[in-house]
């Protein structure tokens, strides 16, 4: 018989930047966690009002300023804890009131839910995953069908080409991918499905897939995102 989850994970699309912000409630204790809130931050104040919880944390993947811009809001409603790595906080570099700093492997308890830390480094040097049971909110790390730039302040390419590697051979096929914008012909889908058809997940060679996201994709590629066969990335040469 299959055990029902402990918790829900409720989206929505939010912004000029097509974001989403996931809200996490955790069924047992009526807490809920907001995942990088930001843009109309009243309407994720009224989908946790609707379904009865308390946002007692905000977990932040990455410190961009489409992905933080409603904390104060946020806390302004609440007594949350600020979550986040300690690389992002140092990249950030901004005055934090006592935030929870973590490390990749931590693991965060909202009530009877247990949310795994993932340091997935690329986009910032302190992004993160989070991890619950099979879904995994992903921010501007993996999107469907494609990844987060690397040519903003704090990106790098080549640790993005090893965070993905990383992603696809340890975690399972029917992880599902909840990404931080809704760049793709559809808001979700698996690992399986993004090692098939994700071209960002087809490289081998860690200097084609810097090339590829430096300089080719983003010339040849629009959204929305839909797949790509493997070895039709890019031209060889």
């Amino acid at each position: 018989m299959h055990e029902t989850a402990p918790f829900s994970i409720r989206a929505l699309e939010l912004g000029p930047m097509e974001n989403f912000i996931y809200l996490i409630e955790d069924h047992a204790s009526g807490r809920a966690a907001v995942v990088d809130p930001a843009w109309e931050v009243s309407e994720v104040l009224a989908l946790a009002d609707k379904h009865g919880v308390r946002i007692s944390d905000i977990l932040l993947t990455h410190s961009h300023h489409d992905h933080i811009n409603g904390i104060e809001e946020v806390l302004n409603s609440f007594d949350a804890q600020l979550h986040l790595l300690k690389a992002e906080a140092r990249f950030w570099g901004k005055g934090l009131d006592m935030p929870s700093l973590h490390h990749g492997g931590d693991v965060i308890s909202l009530g009877e839910s247990e949310i795994e830390v993932l340091h997935t480094p690329g986009h910032t040097p302190g992004s993160a995953c989070y991890r619950l049971g099979d879904q995994l909110i992903t921010g501007d790390t993996l999107f469907v069908f494609g990844c987060g730039r690397c040519d903003l302040r704090g990106g790098d390419p080549e640790k993005m080409f090893v965070t993905l590697k990383n992603m696809k051979e340890k975690l399972p096929g029917e992880t599902v991918i909840l990404p931080g914008h809704n760049y793709a012909g559809k808001e979700t889908s698996t690992m399986d499905e993004q090692i098939g058809g994700n071209p960002f997940m087809h490289f081998d060679d860690p200097h084609r897939f810097v090339s590829y996201r430096m300089h080719y994709h983003d010339k040849h590629r629009d959204s929305p995102y839909g797949p790509i066969c493997k070895g039709h990335e890019m031209p060889a040469g």
